[in-house]
């Protein structure tokens, strides 16, 4: 596939106020793209808006929203398109993480998980994606995870989640092949960001070695230019997630288990 031409696109970044969404919006400027910047902090789109701005002179939209609750993705395209723009890349990266004991974790907290990881993502890319068919010429990224690859014990939700997204957007892809748009899942493995600060523990990365948000985009314009179905952030991690091909899903399962069990501290 030749490489996108990003320049003079409008991209949508949700999740945007930091770590691999930050990132993704800055680099989706350096390539000359407009940017609507989505996420919860006003404070913090406004600042990053502000940046990216100054330093490569392109249109910022910061639409400050919560895509966990019901009816909020609607919102968000209603107000895009109230300013007269047209999304032409949409990268689906806003997600949250849970850990522990399933039986402990507050049941509040994983229904907004999966409203966010999956409701929020399928209903943005039905918003979205019939315009870039009908232009035939348009990117959809939707970030998964490493956890999609196999059942992930004490994250039983977010791997569930990440497993749906990464499902749902290998079928895309091949539904959308031949028409000018070019879905990819991107799988990122453990990461520098505030994720675990959010989880509230690093144990959750199963003692992986953490990437960085810049290597993660940088996978994810790789992807896009093979026009790949999916891609994994680093070739360690590509090898693990071929684990399922080779051993039973149950000791699959029971490895993670042995990985990502809550340590003493």
């Amino acid at each position: 596939m030749n490489p996108y031409p990003y320049s003079g696109k409008l991209a949508l970044v949700t999740g945007a106020s930091s770590g691999i969404g930050k990132a993704y919006a800055q680099a989706l400027a350096a390539r000359g793209c407009h940017v609507v910047i989505a996420a919860r902090s006003e404070e913090k789109l406004k600042a990053l808006a502000d940046e990216i701005n100054r330093r490569h002179g392109v249109h910022v939209y910061a639409l400050s929203c919560d895509l966990s609750q019901a009816g909020a993705p609607r919102e968000l395209a209603e107000s895009i398109a109230e300013r007269g723009l047209t999304v032409d890349i949409l990268i689906n990266n806003a997600g949250v993480g849970t850990y522990g004991r399933f039986e402990e974790i507050d049941s509040e907290l994983e229904q907004k998980e999966m409203m966010l990881n999956t409701a929020a993502l399928v209903d943005l890319t039905h918003h979205f994606l019939p315009g870039m068919l009908e232009r035939k010429d348009g990117i959809v990224v939707n970030v998964a995870s490493m956890a999609a690859f196999m059942p992930c014990a004490y994250s039983a939700v977010y791997g569930a989640t990440k497993a749906f997204v990464l499902s749902f957007s290998e079928a895309l892809w091949a539904e959308t092949r031949g028409r000018g748009v070019r879905v990819l899942t991107l799988c990122p493995g453990a990461t520098d960001t505030s994720f675990f600060d959010a989880v509230g523990t690093r144990d959750m990365a199963a003692g992986s070695a953490l990437s960085t948000p810049e290597k993660v985009v940088q996978a994810g314009f790789r992807g896009i230019d093979k026009g790949s179905s999916y891609i994994v952030d680093g070739r360690g991690n590509h090898l693990a997630a071929q684990l399922g091909r080779f051993l039973p899903r149950s000791s699959v399962a029971k490895i993670m288990e042995r990985l990502s069990r809550p340590k003493k501290h």
